[in-house]
């Protein structure tokens, strides 16, 4: 869908405003009903910020579906496990949510209705004597509000997350990573002439991530790249993270290039699953963390720090899921080091090194910057 934006107008506006209304971001009466003013794109501002959302105050595909799954609350209506398109809004997650602190593995909460949920549904069913059918009814709500968490001391999901990267070892040999070089296709991101030249995010990002797939693999893990040089049309954050998923990746990094309209924007920014509440990816965070502090150590871009999303490229992914962008090609100090062929292999080797890091112990971690990214080589000669 196209984004819709201040100055809009129209049904499909209406109906954004109606949904803002019912969320209490708009006073009704505030806003025009068919019309995208002011008030509406500061209400969908505050939306985006509380939810982990790209903020640019525009309705774009992902907003769109966070504010329709934004007006289903728990128990306004019966969930159940749909084929072939599952439910999906704020109540499933919700429940998930309520479920992981109740101690039933339902994975990450995502939000949608899948199999993982009906079955700890079901489970959840049998021990408190209703009908395991997977489904939650008033009969379910009720008893779910009168049991209270069985999980203490930490978030399960992500303590099992943890739990399994440390049992894998800290050898890199045998282990998956999916890379994802951002855009491509009919979609090239920022775009940047200069002068007989023309540079583009979807261009820089693929070749990132193709030295990344080669240095990875002669490290001896198993490697993907969720598109070509080309790629085959827009792959949306969607498809991504549903491939990754089909490939059973044990990491995900989507590699990015930033773009602003002020040429004096530069530096590099690593994003992991998280919300505003606090809730976070402990393995996907540290990720981020490792990323970040390598690439500002071995290329002096300035440091543009970590942040929490909800994207659905790190929401959706069911492994440590991190995006990282690798300077502003709309400034002129960065596009200049972003060129550079050499530059771009040392934004590699940091990943590298992040990567393994990952799988060290807390006790053989090393200092950033000094870990030698030759010695993973050397480990498979």
């Amino acid at each position: 869908m196209r984004p819709y934006r201040l100055g809009d107008v129209g049904p499909a506006v209406r109906e954004i405003n109606q949904i803002l209304v019912g969320l209490d971001l708009v006073v009704s009466g505030q806003a025009p009903d068919d019309s995208y003013d002011l008030a509406t794109e500061m209400a969908v501002l505050g939306f985006q910020q509380g939810r982990g959302l790209t903020v640019d105050g525009q309705v774009g595909a992902e907003t769109w579906r966070a504010l329709v799954a934004a007006q289903w609350r728990l128990g306004a209506r019966v969930l159940f496990h749909a084929v072939p398109e599952p439910l999906v809004g704020e109540d499933v997650h919700a429940l998930q949510e309520r479920l992981l602190e109740m101690g039933y593995d339902v994975g990450r909460a995502d939000g949608i209705y899948g199999p993982r949920t009906a079955r700890m549904v079901a489970q959840f069913q049998r021990e408190v004597g209703l009908h395991p059918d997977g489904s939650c009814g008033p009969q379910t709500m009720h008893a779910l509000r009168r049991l209270g968490r069985k999980v203490v001391g930490g978030r399960p999901q992500w303590l099992r997350e943890a739990e399994e990267f440390r049992r894998s070892g800290p050898n890199l040999i045998g282990k998956t990573i999916i890379i994802d070089p951002g855009h491509g296709g009919d979609d090239p991101g920022i775009v940047v002439p200069d002068g007989p030249l023309r540079w583009t995010e979807a261009d820089l990002a693929f070749d990132l991530a193709a030295r990344l797939e080669g240095r990875l693999a002669a490290a001896g893990m198993r490697v993907h790249l969720t598109r070509g040089p080309a790629g085959t049309g827009e792959l949306t954050d969607l498809a991504r993270a549903q491939l990754a998923n089909e490939l059973g990746g044990d990491l995900f990094i989507s590699v990015h290039v930033d773009g602003h309209a002020n040429v004096d924007a530069d530096g590099v920014a690593s994003f992991h699953y998280g919300t505003g509440n606090g809730v976070t990816s402990t393995v996907g965070e540290r990720l981020a963390g490792l990323v970040q502090r390598e690439i500002v150590a071995r290329t002096g871009l300035r440091n543009c720090q970590t942040h929490a999303k909800t994207w659905e490229l790190l929401r959706l992914t069911r492994m440590p899921a991190v995006r990282v962008d690798v300077g502003y090609l709309t400034s002129p100090l960065d596009r200049e080091r972003l060129i550079d062929p050499h530059f771009r292999d040392r934004v590699v080797e940091a990943m590298m090194a992040a990567v393994q890091r990952m799988y060290f112990p807390v006790e053989q971690d090393v200092p950033t910057g000094t870990f030698d990214v030759r010695e993973l080589r050397a480990a498979v000669a």
